[in-house]
């Protein structure tokens, strides 16, 4: 009885080294399914100059729903390297690779952190996108005293601090930096507009990440805050994928779909 059990026992242990060893070949249900999101760039929002992480609460949603994490940086536009900080911090966040997103000023800072290795590719939204060495300041001077390009009117009038932070007057906002959308939701946006410190505009940047990588740029045909020649002429020099949209400086609060489509086209969606 006692060596028939044996045999029994040894058998079921040669059995189960059997199961063992075909299950160590097969995949578990969560190792066949084919990554979906995990392989997609994480999108990372930078926003401008009089503006936060909210003016990119109209894409966020189309983006979300294609399946990409998206990160809509608060910068504290208090200095270049400030605002560069912040958006490394969100591109060490990431899983992977990372699709940066710049409007306006936005521009300005993805043009320098966008070096990071991991930064797939670059998008403007009505941005700058200088060359090494430049500044807001000096691409302003040379479109607009220099050439002589059509001024804009939205920064004609603007309002500054004693310690020197700039902020854009309510009807300005409505009249000029979001004159495409409804009165009402202009003035929300200029409510909880960020201040820009007067430093940033002579910040000039260093290596400019879109020389190494591939770049999209949206120019707004209908803006009041960079001349619409001066965009042209920026994604022109920066070799970029450029799509026009008869927009205000806020095509992605304005158009969000015509925007959302020119990410998903940096992101590598056919």
């Amino acid at each position: 009885m006692k060596k028939d059990f044996v045999v029994v026992m040894a058998s079921v242990a040669g059995a189960l080294l059997v199961l063992v060893s075909l299950f160590s070949f097969i995949a578990t249900p969560e190792e066949r399914k084919p990554a979906k999101e995990d392989d997609k760039p994480t999108i990372v929002l930078v926003h401008g100059a009089f503006a936060d992480g909210s003016s990119w609460n109209k894409v966020i949603p189309a983006l979300q729903k294609e399946g990409y994490h998206t990160i809509a940086v608060q910068n504290p536009l208090t200095s270049l390297s400030d605002d560069v900080a912040f958006v490394e911090r969100a591109i060490a966040e990431a899983k992977g690779k990372v699709i940066l997103v710049g409007h306006s000023w936005g521009g300005v800072v993805i043009t320098q952190a966008g070096n990071n290795e991991k930064v797939q590719s670059l998008v403007y939204i009505a941005a700058y996108a200088p060359d090494e060495g430049q500044s807001i300041e000096s691409i302003s001077k040379d479109a607009y005293e220099v050439r002589k390009l059509p001024n804009v009117q939205g920064l004609a009038d603007p309002v500054v601090s004693s310690d020197g932070y700039i902020r854009l007057k309510e009807e300005t906002v409505v009249n000029h930096f979001a004159q495409d959308l409804p009165a009402d939701d202009a003035k929300i946006i200029a409510a909880g507009q960020g201040r820009f410190h007067f430093s940033t505009i002579t910040a000039k940047v260093g290596k400019p990440a879109w020389k190494n990588k591939p770049s999209f740029y949206v120019v707004s045909d209908n803006d009041h805050m960079i001349s619409p020649v001066l965009e042209s002429e920026m994604a022109k020099n920066i070799h970029a994928t450029t799509y026009h949209l008869p927009a205000s400086h806020v095509a992605m609060l304005s158009q969000p779909a015509a925007v959302v489509k020119v990410i998903l086209a940096a992101a590598g969606k056919k």
